[in-house]
This record gives C-alpha cells, sequence and structure tokens, in this order.
C-alpha cells in the first residue's frame, strides 16, 4: 500500500567537493515546423492503455535545447497551515480534451484551463477537510462523454474526480458545475460498505478510469495500522446516474459474502471484506475487449500475514476484470504471501509484445522489485518464462512464507537482488564502515529476506523499482522507459510488549503498529553515520529495455545532488524519485520526478540528457505533451509543487514549456 519513496537525507561531507560535476552538451536548434502531427492527451497515461507516448514530432533531439518557459498557471493549495504543512504532494498529471487542460490538486480542487495560454476557465472546490487526512494527494482526473446525450445538454461532457475524503465526484467538462443526475448531486459515497474507517484512513488519490459506460475507482488505505483495516474493494457505476453497477470483493474466490451489521441503517447496502488487498494506484482499460486492469496492493498489514488465511489471494498482484460486470478474468501474481510492501503500484501498460517475429496483445507489469512481467492481455499467461525459485526461509513466530517466488527472464530483473557487506558505500572510510557493520549484523539473505526479530535488510526496499510513476512505451522503438529507485531498508518485528514507542519517528524511521498482531513493525531506510544510503550510488536511474531482445538499451542515474548537498554542486549521481516518463515519436523522454526539482529531456535511443530545466518547485509527477493543431506549437506540461514525504521544495505551479 505504500505509494510515497522515503526521504533520504542526502548529507554529503564537504569531500564531494572534490567530484567533478556533470555538463550537459547543448545542439545547435534546428527550425521550428509548423506542420506534422497533432494531438491531445485525454487520460491520464496518455492513453487508456497507459503507454505514456506521444505521436508529436515538433519537438526533436535536434531543437530541443530551445525549449522554454510558455506559461505557468498557480493552483494556490499551498497555505502553511497547520492543516497542509508537510502533508500535501503536487503529483497530477493533467488531460488535455478538445480545448481544455484539466488538473487537480492536493486539496482535490478541478481547474479547466485553455491549454495554449494557462488561463484559468473554472474551478470546481469539494471543500475537503484537509485537517482530517494524513496525505494529501491527487494525480489525476478523467474525462466521459455521453454518447446518447444531446450535443448542447449540460454534463455530457464529463470529468470525473476522486477525493482523498472518500467522494466519487462528476463535474460538467464545460462548466465546472456538479452533475446533478449523478449519485446525490454529483457525488457518490465510497466509505459506504468498506467497514470502519478512521478519519483519513481511506481515500481516492489516483485517477478514476472510464471503460465504455462505468466509471470505476479503488482507494488507497492506510499502510500497516490494523488487520481490520477498511476494505480494498474496487466498485465500478454508472457513468451516468452513478448508481453502483458492480463490485470487486478481493477475496478468494468461493468466499461468501460478508454480512452487513445487523443495524437498519445497513439494510439493502452492500458490505465487503475488511483487511484485503487495496487498489491504490492508476488503472488501465482496453475497450475493445472490455478489459479494466487492476493493479493491487497489500492485505493489511503489510510486513505481518500470520493471520491472512489465504485472504491475499489477489495481493501484490494485475487483475483483468470484466470491464461491464466487474468479473474476474485472470490474474497474475507478482509476490505470493507478501510481506515486503511489494505492492503493484506500476499502471499495467498494454501493449503489442514481440514474441519470436510476431506482436502479441500484451500487458508489461513493472514492480518495486525492478521485476517487469510481460503477460498475454487476454489470458494473463506469462509471454516469457517466469520462473518459481527457492526465497529464504526461517519466518518469525506465527509467520508463514511462500517456499518460491516469481522471477521474471525477459527482461530479466532491472534491480540487484543482494547487497553485500563488501558493497557497502560511503564518502568517508569511517561511514562506510558503519554501513559495512549494519549488513553484516542484520539477516542478509538476499531478495525476499523475511522481517526478523533481529532485524532483515531489505533490498530492494519499500520504495523501490518502480512506483507509481510508471513506464512508457515507444512502439516504433519497441523500447520501454522507466525509473528505478535503489535505497535498501531495515525491517524487525518487534513482540509488541516489548516496543518503546519514544523511539525517533519519521520518514526515514517509522513504527507501524499493525493492531491485531502480535508485532509492531519498525522500518528503517538503511543509512550510513552521515546519513547517506548505504548502497552504492545511482539511488536513482532511468533505464530503456529493448522487448524484442529483453535486453537494456540503457540505464543513466537520474537527479543531481545540488539541492541535497551542503553546497550547490551539479553531480549526477542519481537520487530516489517519485514520478514518470512520457516519450515522443520524435525520440525524446521527458521527466522530473527527481529530487533535484528539475526536468529533463533525453534521446530515448542513447539516453544522453539534451536540455534541462529548473522548476520552481520539486517535479514529483509525470509530464504530458500535445499540440492542438497544425501551426501551433507543441507544449510541455509538468506539475512542480514538491513531495511531503520526499521533502522536496514545496509550491503550486504548473508549468509548461515550448519552441520560440
Amino acid at each position: 500500500m505504500n505509494q510515497c519513496a522515503p526521504a533520504v537525507a542526502l548529507r554529503l561531507a564537504s569531500a564531494a567537493l572534490v567530484l567533478a560535476a556533470l555538463a550537459t552538451g547543448c545542439r545547435d536548434a534546428a527550425p521550428i515546423a509548423s506542420g506534422g502531427a497533432s494531438a491531445s492527451w485525454p487520460f491520464y497515461g496518455g492513453d487508456a492503455a497507459g503507454r505514456r507516448y506521444s505521436p508529436l514530432d515538433q519537438i526533436t533531439p535536434a531543437n530541443v535545447a530551445a525549449l522554454e518557459l510558455a506559461w505557468t498557471h498557480h493552483h494556490g493549495d499551498l497555505a502553511d497551515s497547520d492543516e497542509t504543512r508537510g502533508k500535501s504532494s503536487f503529483q497530477a498529471t493533467p488531460i488535455v480534451v478538445g480545448d481544455t487542460l484539466y488538473y487537480c490538486t492536493p486539496l482535490n480542487r478541478v481547474f479547466a484551463l485553455d491549454p495554449e495560454t494557462g488561463t484559468e476557465r473554472w474551478v470546481y472546490d469539494p471543500e475537503v477537510d484537509a485537517a482530517q487526512i494524513r496525505n494529501l494527494t491527487c494525480r489525476g482526473v478523467a474525462y466521459w462523454a455521453d454518447p446518447a446525450a444531446p450535443e448542447d445538454s449540460a454534463c455530457r461532457e464529463r470529468i470525473f474526480t476522486g477525493t482523498v475524503d472518500a467522494r466519487l465526484i462528476a463535474i460538467d467538462a464545460r462548466t465546472g458545475q456538479p452533475c446533478a443526475d449523478f449519485g446525490s448531486a454529483g457525488q457518490v459515497d465510497l466509505l459506504v460498505g468498506i467497514g470502519e474507517a478512521f478519519p483519513g484512513e481511506y481515500g481516492v488519490s489516483s485517477p478514476p478510469t472510464v471503460i465504455r459506460d462505468v466509471v470505476a475507482v479503488g482507494a488507497l488505505v492506510a499502510d500497516n495500522r490494523r488487520v481490520d483495516a477498511p476494505a480494498g474493494v474496487v466498485r465500478g457505476f454508472d457513468a451516468r446516474s452513478g448508481a453502483l453497477r458492480w463490485a470487486f470483493d478481493p477475496v478468494p474466490p468461493g468466499t461468501p459474502p460478508r454480512k452487513p451489521e445487523p443495524m437498519p441503517e445497513t439494510d439493502g447496502t452492500p458490505s465487503y471484506h475488511v483487511g484485503t488487498a487495496n487498489a491504490w494506484s492508476i488503472f488501465s482499460a482496453d475497450s475493445e475487449r472490455d478489459l479494466l486492469f487492476v493493479p493491487t496492493g497489500n492485505t493489511s498489514p503489510d510486513f505481518y500475514g500470520g493471520q491472512r488465511h489465504g485472504i491475499d489471494h489477489y495481493s501484490s498482484s494485475v487483475v483483468a476484470l470484466r470491464g461491464a460486470t466487474g468479473e474476474v478474468v485472470w490474474h497474475f501474481q507478482t509476490v505470493h504471501h507478501d510481506l515486503w510492501d511489494y505492492d503493484v503500484s506500476s499502471q499495467p501498460t498494454l501493449l503489442d509484445v514481440p514474441v519470436n517475429g510476431a506482436l502479441v496483445p500484451g500487458v508489461a507489469q513493472p514492480t518495486k522489485m525492478g521485476h517487469v512481467f510481460l503477460l498475454d492481455r487476454e489470458t494473463g499467461r506469462p509471454l516469457y518464462a517466469v520462473e518459481e525459485r527457492p526465497v529464504p526461509q526461517r519466518p518469525i513466530p506465527g509467520e508463514t512464507l511462500s517456499p518460491t517466488q516469481p522471477f521474471p527472464t525477459h527482461p530479466p530483473p532491472l534491480h540487484p537482488h543482494t547487497l553485500s557487506p563488501d558493497e557497502a558505500w560511503g564518502l568517508t572510510p569511517w561511514d562506510r564502515a558503519s554501513c559495512r557493520d549494519q549488513l553484516a549484523t542484520l539477516r542478509n539473505d538476499g531478495i525476499f529476506t523475511p522481517p526478523s526479530l533481529e532485524g532483515s535488510i531489505q533490498y530492494p526496499g519499500v520504495a523501490g523499482g518502480t512506483n507509481w510513476g510508471s513506464a512508457a512505451y515507444d512502439p516504433e522503438r519497441r523500447l520501454l522507459v522507466l525509473g528505478i529507485n535503489r535505497v535498501a531498508n531495515v525491517q524487525t518485528a518487534v513482540p509488541r510488549d516489548e516496543v518503546d514507542w519514544s523511539e525517533r519517528r519519521g520518514v526515514l524511521a517509522m513504527l507501524f503498529p499493525q493492531t491485531g498482531t502480535p508485532y509492531v513493525q519498525k522500518q528503517e531506510v538503511l543509512i550510513s553515520s552521515l546519513g547517506i544510503p548505504c548502497n552504492p550510488p545511482p539511488w536513482g536511474t532511468l533505464v530503456a529495455v529493448d522487448l524484442e531482445s529483453g535486453q537494456v538499451r540503457w540505464e543513466v542515474p537520474l537527479g543531481s545532488i545540488r539541492e541535497q548537498a551542503p553546497v550547490p554542486i551539479d553531480l549526477e549521481l542519481g537520487l530516489p524519485h517519485a514520478g514518470g516518463p512520457l516519450v515522443t515519436a520524435s525520440g525524446l523522454v521527458f521527466i522530473g520526478a527527481s529530487m533535484d526539482s528539475t526536468v529533463r529531456a533525453l534521446d530515448v535511443e542513447t539516453g544522453e540528457t539534451l536540455w534541462r530545466a529548473r522548476l520552481p518547485a520539486g517535479g514529483q509527477a509525470t509530464p504530458l505533451t500535445y499540440r492542438l493543431e497544425n501551426g501551433a506549437r507543441q507544449l510541455v506540461v509538468i506539475a512542480a509543487g514538491g513531495h511531503g514525504t520526499l521533502g522536496t521544495r514545496r509550491g503550486d505551479s504548473l508549468v509548461a514549456y515550448a519552441l520560440p
């Protein structure tokens, strides 16, 4: 269920001053084409398949160095009040439909802008009570046009948004007014039937997904709180009326329905099993096949499964549902009996996979382990061999472990599976020694080392591999481009009667209550005495994988230490990041994401950085690009608002770039 990379304090010693900064080369700008392709960005992931690919070619490797600021829009949801300070993260990727750009803010306000100028057209405010919410995040909204409605009727075109306080809302795309015929005055209450939810424990952070005339939505459930956490149900609502069409209650097949509590107010309302795997990230849709692809999180709580009793059947999986009915068509589990918070946090990417010289409709599913599973879209069967390999055993008392875990072979894993004491990293002999000692004294059996009483190394960590930033796919070059985080954790199961609740808490060390289990979970970032990750850099990379050969085409560090070092030295060591890439037909990759408040353009063939610009705040979001008509400029837009958990510079800017 973990959505956010842990902040990593990169307090570099003065010895870093002797390191040479990397320089980015410049090229002579080529003439700007007035003709060529035009395209919008109607879905969060560019298209319903989540490919993050644009056919645009006005901005090219030859002229990208000439990009300049075109406009900036400020949403204003940045008051440094007690309610919002440190909790908000502006992670939105706008959509562009027709002649309007739509996006949402950390407080779930929805803006409509002129996409050419950034001029505001309307704003809708759902009036979220920020004081009750732990994480204020809205990644995006969804668009739907009713083909049966008269052309000029109210709410023929709708914007759907989910809120952090658990509402699904339909808004007239033209006016910003709620659609009165949807639910109750434009809203559906998502708290119905999920069990008891404490304030801020349950809400929507990712965009709803429309498939035909159904709008589907999952929700985040706060990590590691308790065994009986709110239900992880995924629901499909009628896009016109808001009526519940179906519900996917993620329990093993054959499990009897949960009976509602015997109270008058629950009569006739559905009731879902509590503690189940939720679906907080982004869905994908194949409307032609009527298939909805859902990435799932962990069964509660994340790090102890001794009391799950098989309820984690759909945990850490990609699940294909029938869009009209919610029926499970197939599911593929990426981790068995997950005890590492390795939930599937990336949007499934729907693409044609090259297999033995033919293209097969498939799904690429990146994971936090740095694994990419290539699956048949209609059956879920692996298109290349997936091996069930033995993994470390010896669980803590009361726990069970899966004897094997699935490992893909094409492409091979993109994240190291081991971190030995000899690989400990540091700026000085002293901090390297502190890392080496930790690695030697903690349980350290490689990937899938289970939590232990003495403390276990978890590598990849809880924010490793690819997270909600997801992958981008270039169909012409058959390259899958994705970010990989590489920072280790220490996971310790502490018997409940031995817990010292006064121990430090925060982003580098946390105590998770796991109420209802025998253990409290202590999670730490594995850092040296100087506060630097113990594993060697890069701590964040951008990778391009050739899906035909299965091999890595290139891999480059992503992120400069400029904002983390004592002095602004521009050394590209590669930092933890949050956000994803987009690729264009002209051969460019655009990405923000890193902790250095920078947006970059790279050559998709080589990974060479061709352009970069400083953002007014952390760019922990995925950019988009569009060009609305012949003669117009292609724009690249990214949210720059920082990330509460990563600790990057905060702001409220939506920033657009274009050629002169």
